[in-house]
């Protein structure tokens, strides 16, 4: 389907979206404030869980309260001086490969948020068009962002200098950043190229960050697998 003859947006999925953005909005906001009490044991998981929550909305806020919360400083000092294993090492395996997968999405969804908004005032093209242009861009922030993010979680974790961090990062991160990336990128090409028209989706309509939203599923599902064999393979640490 041309873009000319992709369809407007209708009332309904404005509304929707409009919804959707609400509720991730207050379920980020609960998770920030609940930190601020609870703060994690890894002060990069206090910008993750927000993060998440912008996206996933009130399913993020449920897993925080079961998962994020076993892996507060309160709950390994806990842990520590009963000698008994720290709480976020007991959870089930597929909540691990959760983490691992929003841990890496964090920094994918960061850069998302900036690099869309930036491209309003700085446009790049690429092949004539913004929406691959921008992408591109997208790609190398949510590559380094996403990196940062693993970097500050592996090298105190592991107790490693910071080139030996660095490389760590990369090997756990890489495959799993490449991966989300791939399943947001599918579903907002199907959502501009197939469904709609980047005309017909401008940024700051709320229908745009909703079909977003459902971009970050998508990535998550496609780096869902990557991260349970990271994980298997101890390539990438369980959090």
């Amino acid at each position: 389907m041309t873009s000319h003859l992709a369809p407007a947006i209708p009332f309904w999925l404005h509304v929707l979206g409009i919804i959707s953005l609400g509720l991730a909005l207050a379920s980020s906001l609960v998770v920030a404030v609940d930190e601020t009490r609870h703060p994690q044991h890894m002060w990069i998981m206090n910008l993750v869980w927000p993060i998440t929550a912008l996206w996933a909305g009130p399913l993020a806020l449920v897993f925080y309260f079961t998962a994020g919360r076993r892996s507060t400083k309160a709950a390994m000092r806990q842990a520590k001086e009963r000698q008994t294993k720290p709480p976020a090492m007991t959870k089930p395996f597929w909540q691990s490969v959760a983490v691992a997968a929003t841990h890496c999405g964090g920094g994918c969804t960061l850069a998302d948020l900036i690099v869309e908004w930036t491209a309003l005032a700085i446009p790049v093209t690429l092949f004539g068009r913004l929406v691959f242009g921008t992408w591109v861009v997208d790609f190398i922030a949510a590559f380094l962002l996403g990196i940062a993010f693993q970097y500050f979680t592996i090298t105190p974790m592991k107790q490693l200098s910071a080139r030996e961090g660095l490389v760590a990062a990369l090997k756990a991160d890489s495959l799993s950043l490449t991966a989300w990336q791939l399943g947001m990128y599918g579903w907002m090409a199907l959502v501009l190229f197939v469904f709609f028209s980047p005309s017909a989706l401008p940024k700051h309509e709320p229908a745009f960050w909703f079909m977003m939203q459902i971009a970050m599923f998508a990535g998550f599902l496609t780096s869902y697998p990557v991260n349970w064999w990271l994980l298997r393979t101890g390539i990438k640490e369980i959090m």
